[in-house]
């Protein structure tokens, strides 16, 4: 039976699995992100050992996704500076010999929520991930949205809140963008504490529900998504679904109209149908895609 090689890459650990063409998890296993020279030959040496069709890489970013440029497949400003302009596709292409398909983590996340996970069926949606960092895939018309670059969701302007005592968040580009204001790290700095430690009457979750009920309106105003999906670490708090719902239709003040919108957003804005696994499940259909791109050329 064919099984393929799936590749989640994340700043903190590196998830790998085989998975068969059923979509079914064979084996999976985590490493932690160390250096390139550290990591990639353990990874290298758990695809070996099947036969992998193909593999897929959903990666931290950025990456160079265009394939006319001269560094396709890098992973290039990163803050991970160790990993900064590393040719990620290339690098499994020549050692392992097969078909390698890459995207974005965020990306890959998308398209197994579009097409397995609670966007199923429909032709678009944005899927987020809310936690160390802030990080979105957009799907449309079925397909990864590539454009100039890639969506950098996480980093869009958000307008402060009023009496948040974080002046300015903790992304070193940005001063008001969602990743420095709504992110694990905006929270500690913010509390003393991290998100875990917090609880629910904490007013911290005030605050986290009104920027990312920012994210969700732009969202809506800019994308139209027909579905807007919330994962990652700090959405394990699953109280914050009705309150982001609550202050984003606040923000939109009725200039939408949608049955959803009417119905309160409770089917709108929710949590990955795919629970923990729409990462790896979307590295799983980037590598089918090259598979078959392959067997078409």
């Amino acid at each position: 039976m064919t099984v393929y090689g799936a590749l989640e890459g994340g700043g903190t650990k590196m998830v790998l699995a085989i998975v068969g063409e059923d979509g079914a998890i064979r084996e999976k296993t985590a490493l932690p992100t160390r250096t390139p020279e550290e990591t990639l030959p353990e990874m290298i040496r758990f695809f070996r050992q099947a036969p992998i069709a193909a593999l897929g890489i959903g990666c931290f970013g950025p990456l160079d996704l265009d394939p006319a440029s001269s560094s396709y497949g890098h992973i290039t400003f990163t803050p991970k500076l160790a990993w900064r302009e590393f040719p990620i596709l290339s690098a499994f292409r020549e050692a392992l010999g097969v078909p390698v398909g890459l995207d974005t983590d965020v990306n890959g996340a998308a398209l197994a929520e579009g097409r397995l996970g609670a966007a199923r069926g429909l032709g678009s949606c944005l899927y987020v991930t809310v936690g160390t960092g802030v990080g979105g895939g957009l799907l449309l018309g079925g397909k990864p949205v590539h454009g100039l670059l890639h969506p950098e969701i996480g980093h869009i302007p958000v307008s402060p809140v009023p009496g948040d005592p974080l002046s300015r968040g903790v992304c070193p580009y940005h001063k008001h963008c969602l990743e420095g204001m709504a992110s694990g790290p905006a929270i500690e700095r913010r509390w003393g504490s991290p998100a875990r430690d917090l609880g629910e009457e904490h007013p911290a979750w005030d605050l986290e529900a009104k920027y990312l009920a920012q994210l969700c309106a732009t969202a809506m105003l800019a994308f139209s998504p027909e579905k807007i999906i919330l994962g990652g670490g700090v959405m394990q708090k699953k109280f914050l679904f009705p309150a982001i719902r609550r202050e984003t239709l606040a923000l939109l003040n009725g200039y939408l109209t949608h049955p959803v919108l009417a119905a309160g957003l409770g089917e709108y804005i929710v949590e990955p149908g795919l629970g923990t696994e729409s990462g790896i499940l979307g590295a799983w259909l980037l590598a089918v895609e090259a598979a078959r791109a392959q067997e078409r050329a």
